[in-house]
């Protein structure tokens, strides 16, 4: 494609387009056949979890069987909502292993939190089930590898729920990025800035509520009285259990970044932040952080911060590919492209140094998430994980990547990835965070 006519076509090619899910289509048109449904059932339904099996459930091809949670008040309060969306009544479970027994379910959604995404993955392939697993995919850089190789072995579909990646308006950023027409990309920005996250108020320890599995919920982390600050939302900012805002946010951010940058394993990650606005707070996980990532052509620099909604480009989240050329911002709001000039003398106003490339505005109407959803209903169909947006091995990338950032955070160094080894170099305190420690006689999956 000539440089010129690319640059005119990339705003045109989704101003005024439409993208709907042909799975949402069909919902309004014939009935499909019982041997076309795909039978699903969820893992982990008070979030995300649910919000994943409301987009699946928008197509008529995809029936809910099956729900399991450790907390008996989710299973009753989906039970009333799914009510209003079907008349079958699913089974509903307590304990995953034995929702996998079940032979009539087809694919799982798993939105536990961080800690059981690995142990219920592997379980669930190698159950012959086919997975959509919530982001962070894992809560520790082995588990993201024992996930890809677990996917790779059983030959089973599994999605990871980075769903900015089915979102057209980031596909043609990445075009964008990888034409050339910004130039030499020397660094991208990638931050959440989440003014609505306040201080997570310190409460005492107590029994926990009635109905909940607490034992079941801990699993593999470390024994621990319950509190309610680390139940269900609020476990994101939890070490046991989570990453924090690095995790949370940051992998559908740099995920996007490191698929338009083609880079998959950084070269060395130094982080500086803490508990900056919130110091009293119940959290674990720092409120603010800088991480700068080298890779072997640009840098990335990731930063978040609670509180605050003013970040970068006036924006709450988005990445910033900055090139020589100009600087492309995207974000879940659309796209812009910032033109650079040549300086003239102190200041700027010269010659462009690219054409103008149109902006993009997302319609409200347009859901990124049920793209994803039917990405991966379409990806069973065809059998084909290469068809998938957001395959289990490119997911993992992100993933990995913000698990060194926190790494890097946790040890107050800067460390150094030997992508041959698969381990940090010359780094002891390190290497100790690679590897996940199961408690409870939960035992990591082997592969």
């Amino acid at each position: 494609m000539r440089r010129r006519n690319f640059i005119k076509g990339a705003g045109a090619a989704l101003t005024g387009s439409m993208f709907i899910p042909s799975g949402i289509l069909s919902a309004a048109g014939m009935p499909v056949s019982a041997n076309d449904k795909i039978n699903i059932g969820v893992i982990g339904c008070n979030g995300m979890g649910w919000s994943d099996t409301n987009s699946l459930l928008k197509m008529s091809d995809v029936d809910l069987v099956a729900i399991c949670d450790v907390d008996q008040n989710v299973i009753d309060k989906r039970l009333a909502d799914y009510a209003k969306l079907r008349k079958n009544v699913p089974k509903t479970y307590k304990d995953y292993r034995e929702l996998l027994n079940n032979k009539d379910i087809d694919a799982v959604v798993i939105g536990t939190p961080d800690h059981w995404h690995c142990k219920i993955m592997v379980d669930a392939v190698q159950a012959g089930k086919h997975v959509y697993v919530e982001k962070p995919i894992a809560n520790s850089i082995a588990e993201c590898d024992l996930m890809v190789a677990a996917q790779e072995k059983t030959g089973k579909i599994v999605q990871a729920g980075q769903w900015q990646r089915s979102g057209p308006h980031y596909k043609k950023a990445v075009e964008i990025v990888q034409s050339g027409v910004l130039g030499k990309i020397r660094l991208v920005k990638v931050w959440a800035y989440q003014g609505w996250m306040k201080p997570v108020n310190v409460v005492p320890d107590s029994a926990a509520p009635a109905g909940v599995d607490y034992d079941f919920w801990l699993g593999p982390a470390t024994k621990r009285a319950f509190n309610a600050n680390r139940f269900h939302f609020n476990f994101r900012w939890f070490w046991d259990y989570a990453g924090g805002l690095m995790t949370d946010w940051g992998v559908h951010e740099i995920d996007i970044a490191l698929y338009a940058m083609k880079a998959l394993a950084p070269i060395s990650v130094m982080a500086a932040g803490g508990k900056l606005a919130y110091p009293d707070d119940a959290s674990e996980t720092p409120d603010t952080l800088q991480a700068i990532f080298q890779y072997e052509n640009f840098n990335m620099l990731w930063e978040h911060a609670t509180g605050i909604d003013s970040g970068p480009y006036n924006r709450t989240e988005g990445i910033a590919f900055i090139g020589n050329n100009g600087t492309l911002v995207v974000n879940r709001g659309g796209y812009e492209v910032i033109v650079e000039h040549e300086a003239k003398g102190y200041g700027t106003g010269g010659a462009a140094k690219m054409e103008i490339i149109e902006g993009y505005k997302k319609p409200n109407e347009l859901n990124h998430l049920d793209l994803h959803t039917e990405n991966f209903i379409q990806a069973i169909k065809k059998n084909s994980q290469a068809f998938l947006n957001t395959p289990i091995r490119s997911g993992s990338v992100a993933a990995v990547n913000a698990q060194m950032g926190n790494i890097a955070y946790k040890t107050g160094s800067k460390v150094f990835w030997d992508s041959k080894l698969n381990m940090f170099k010359d780094n002891a305190e390190a290497n100790k965070f690679i590897n996940p420690a199961y408690h409870n006689g939960w035992k990591v999956p082997t592969v």
